[in-house]
């Protein structure tokens, strides 16, 4: 007798939280007071995904480095994928910055800036003058090595699991045996994973029925055309510049996608690409890209490799001043193309920080009031998704891109993966 053993389509992970999109948006729709009370859903099953981002992190770096037989390739590897982030990162800049310049979403919306109230953005702007380099880059070493856990950052835990994998990479007759309670230890915890995964459907379930229930689709009609012209300069980024890398690293992004349609929904749902991270790694290491290589890259990816966050940026700075009426010359908006590079660094592995980023930008441009923010604020968290989405698609990209170039990826694991 011949069994199936693919499991049946509405079992599958994707299914189940596709479904809890829709449930919830409906019920945010129609019964918008009962979707609000269901806010602590969403964000209980984020708290979970939170939980275990930090020991992941911290199990797959030190693992792949204390497994690796040079440790030149560490540096190595670091500079590529630093290289790969900036160029790919500026482009989604300067992708945005055309865009707005040639749709001009916010023409002709005539809105005086003294009319504006601030009061809404102000704690953005507040966190956004805290994000300096310095600040930032001392941040990383924590105060403690169980702080590194507990702050909810990413780079220090990075920090420390280089130094660890390092210290392991450096003993003798006791390395394998140390390595071994890695891996172990490791599997544990990608099971604790699987198992919190589980409720990603109810998370979605309450995170999109807060987000409909509490703006209301409405809320974005008055700015339908930015938000629209976010979505479509984001997947003519993805369709393009995205597309042509994967194009030309030997694989196929729609069939990259479709493999990760289970993160993508996740994100969707939950307007977060953390909620999404450990379950990413593990993809990419079944889909044959090397422990340390993905250790490496996507917590550093998840830090400076903001595509989606890069593009809100520039788009949503030229929409504020279109829609204020101020016209910035080609200098002003090189000037404003300068200071995101930089501060889209700066204020890494913030918690929202795409507004937290645009006020920092804003804040050193004195052309564009800062104030203006309060236009986009209502509609930030449906810009939010398609923040998160192309973030988490870029950052699986450049994880494949780099393991090709290190030499740390199985083509035919990929090439067997990514066809089923």
């Amino acid at each position: 007798m011949h069994i199936l053993s693919e499991e049946p389509w509405w079992s599958r992970l994707y299914f189940q939280v596709l479904f809890a999109i829709v449930i919830g948006g409906a019920l945010g729709y129609f019964l918008p007071e009962v979707a609000i009370q269901l806010k602590p859903l969403g964000d209980a099953f984020i708290k979970l995904i939170k939980l275990v981002i930090g020991p992941v992190i911290f199990l797959t770096v030190a693992t792949g480095i204390a497994g690796m037989t040079s440790l030149s390739q560490l540096s190595v590897t670091t500079g590529k994928a630093l290289a790969y982030f900036f160029v790919v990162s500026t482009s989604a800049l300067v992708i945005g910055l055309v865009v707005a310049n040639l749709v001009r979403p916010g023409e002709g919306m005539g809105i005086d800036p003294t009319s504006l109230d601030g009061a809404g953005v102000s704690s953005y702007v507040g966190k956004a003058q805290e994000q300096e380099m310095i600040p930032f880059l001392l941040a990383i070493i924590p105060d403690t090595f169980v702080g590194a856990f507990t702050g909810g950052q990413i780079l220090p835990v990075l920090f420390i699991a280089v130094l660890f994998g390092l210290s392991v990479a450096g003993l003798g007759d006791s390395r394998p045996s140390i390595l071994l309670g890695l891996h172990r230890v490791s599997e544990s915890f990608f099971r604790m994973v699987s198992i919190l995964m589980r409720f990603a459907p109810i998370g979605a379930f309450g995170a999109f029925a807060f987000t409909i229930g509490k703006y209301g689709i409405e809320s974005i009609q008055n700015l339908a055309a930015l938000v629209l012209t976010f979505y479509a300069t984001s997947s003519i980024f993805i369709a393009l510049v995205l597309g042509s890398i994967a194009w030309f690293s030997g694989f196929s992004l729609w069939r990259l996608l479709n493999y990760l349609k289970e993160e993508l929904w996740l994100v969707i749902g939950t307007s977060s690409s953390e909620a999404a991270l450990p379950s990413l790694m593990k993809k990419l290491e079944q889909v044959g890209c090397s422990k340390s290589v993905v250790g490496l890259v996507v917590p550093l990816g998840y830090s400076f490799n903001l595509d989606g966050t890069n593009i809100y940026m520039t788009l949503a700075a030229l929409f504020i001043a279109q829609a204020t009426g101020i016209d910035l010359s080609l200098s002003e908006q090189l000037l404003l193309l300068a200071v995101a590079i930089v501060s889209s660094k700066g204020a890494a592995g913030v918690t929202g920080s795409g507004f937290i980023i645009l006020a920092a930008t804003l804040a050193v441009v004195p052309s564009v009031p800062v104030a203006g923010m309060a236009l986009i604020l209502g509609i930030d968290r449906f810009m939010s998704e398609c923040r998160a989405i192309t973030n988490l698609i870029g950052n699986a990209v450049a994880t494949i891109v780099v393991a090709s170039w290190e030499g740390a990826l199985d083509r035919n694991r990929l090439d067997s993966s990514l066809r089923k």
